[in-house]
């Protein structure tokens, strides 16, 4: 085997009186694509992060390429080979694509008069973007017009453009949907045909196991194994991520298609610009309807404009009473809950604490006589802590100090606890460990027994097919298929129809 490019050796980071790394130590080869796995809070994020960095440690020493390796920061970092695709939001929404690119580079577009050349400028970002296979995407277009996916692109493209040693990948995927991966394997697969090496993270355990060639398995801060690619099985991964056997079942057992015959919420001739044509679908009581679909077929929209989120062109949604959801207050007080894809810009406050989060959709909950107490207010935010298993130091955490499974769960309880009766949840378990993934799904069971109604969005396909009653099928705005759900359902059926 030829030598390591990237030597961790015995990092140790510390949060406070927290250990998130312990002595780890880690060799990544030339050519190799390394797995990293974990639930969350293993530290498969920050040794990735100090590798990269993002921050320091407070012990051990790093080696790359055969020299002392301790970068000043991300920027510095990539300069000299190696490049991080965070899980959350990269880019800066306020200015353009070629901005986005270029932000550290704009002196190589002055002119001789000082001035930004923006017509060049974005001439190279066409090319950043159509070099890895996403033509469609301008530098001269606004961040803010862009969804969440094809903002993670243009971080991808950024990154990718100065052609690094190694690039870390940090559960990236959980943010793209089918085309959009398949754009970023195949830039995986060329770093490695070109000799490089690719740190990979992701919670989504079949997916690591057909892209990477070893797996490094973390938790709780300590490395327990490291896998080659002929020792990968799934369960012995399991059990060494989360130190037990996974206890009940995962997705569903049962093979039916049950619901009461009650409507809880119907949406007719849904009409918004090309992401939604003329969209029609009916949710029981106590029914799991998924959605899938690729890039941009409309189905993040419709999550929306089920919610009340948007101003439609044409269409109503109704819930089963006629009730017309115009908008979120409305929806709110229908007992409609949503969870978005992009959990840190709109389902969560970051600044604020987990009480504060939990407790601003149940104030009709707890409040007496119109009025709110502090004690009662503890109490109702204390029961979705211990109910969801939240992890924290207490409520009062500020929720941007959580992992991306306890984000998930504070969102949670904040429509769980208010007693909302309809759940649209917009990829639901996106940068979550399969412990959590597995509670969430446990949860959605529990609450469609009660009958609960859920709306599930999903570019999850063994998500959409373990969990869903029935499958809705979306392309370009449309819906286009429906799947009933089926012990012999494969995931090549919906496929043929999302293509």
């Amino acid at each position: 085997m030829s030598k390591p490019i990237l030597q961790l050796k015995n990092i140790t980071k510390r949060f406070g009186s927290v250990v998130a790394l312990e002595n780890v130590s880690l060799d990544v080869y030339p050519g190799e694509i390394r797995g990293l796995i974990g639930e969350n809070g293993s530290g498969k994020s920050t040794i990735s992060s100090i590798a990269s960095g993002m921050q320091k440690a407070n012990n051990g020493e790093m080696i790359f390429k055969d020299q002392p390796w301790n970068p000043d920061s991300m920027i510095d970092a990539l300069q000299h080979g190696v490049g991080m695709i965070v899980q959350e939001s990269g880019t800066i929404a306020g200015v353009t694509v070629a901005e986005n690119i270029f932000l550290a580079e704009l002196d190589q577009f002055k002119n001789k008069a000082g001035l930004i050349d923006r017509k060049a400028m974005n001439r190279s970002a066409d090319e950043v973007m159509a070099s890895i296979g996403v033509p469609n995407v301008k530098g001269n277009m606004p961040m803010a017009m862009l969804d969440f996916q094809t903002r993670k692109l243009v971080e991808i493209a950024k990154v990718a453009m100065k052609d690094p040693d190694i690039l870390v990948i940090d559960e990236t995927s959980t943010a793209l949907s089918h085309d959009g991966r398949e754009i970023m394997y195949n830039l995986i697969y060329r770093f490695r045909e070109e000799g490089k090496a690719v740190i990979f993270i992701s919670h989504d355990l079949e997916e690591i196991m057909e892209v990477c060639d070893t797996l490094t398995v973390l938790r709780d801060g300590n490395l327990i194994r490291t896998f080659t690619k002929d020792e990968f099985e799934a369960d012995a991964i399991r059990t060494s991520m989360i130190g037990r056997e996974l206890e009940g079942d995962y997705y569903r057992s049962d093979y039916e298609h049950s619901c009461l015959d009650e409507v809880a919420l119907e949406a007719k001739h849904l009409t918004f610009g090309e992401e939604l044509k003329d969209v029609s679908i009916t949710i029981h009581r106590g029914e799991i309807v998924g959605v899938g679909g690729l890039a941009s077929c409309g189905m993040h929209t419709l999550g929306k404009a089920m919610f009340g989120a948007i101003s439609l062109e044409d269409g109503k949604v109704t819930t089963g009473a006629g009730v017309v959801i115009k908008d979120e207050p409305t929806a709110m007080k229908q007992g409609i809950g949503y969870v978005s894809k992009d959990r840190d810009v709109e389902s969560l406050c970051l600044t604020a604490s987990i009480r504060d989060n939990i407790a601003i959709a149940g104030m009709d909950k707890y409040k007496k006589c119109g009025l709110i107490t502090g004690r009662a207010e503890k109490k109702y935010v204390n029961q979705q802590v211990k109910e969801l298993s939240i992890k924290c130091s207490s409520p009062e955490q500020l929720t941007g100090q959580l992992s991306g499974g306890n984000k998930q769960k504070v969102v949670f309880g904040k429509w769980i606890g208010c007693g909302s009766e309809i759940l649209i949840l917009d990829c639901p378990t996106r940068g979550v460990d399969i412990g959590v993934k597995q509670a969430m799904y446990q949860l959605m069971m529990k609450l469609k027994k009660k009958g609960t109604s859920i709306l599930m969005i999903s570019e999850e396909l063994p998500e959409l097919m373990g969990m869903s009653d029935r499958i809705l099928i979306m392309k370009d705005g449309a819906v286009t298929a429906e799947v009933e759900r089926s012990k012999d359902l494969s995931d090549a059926e919906i496929i043929k129809y999302m293509i």
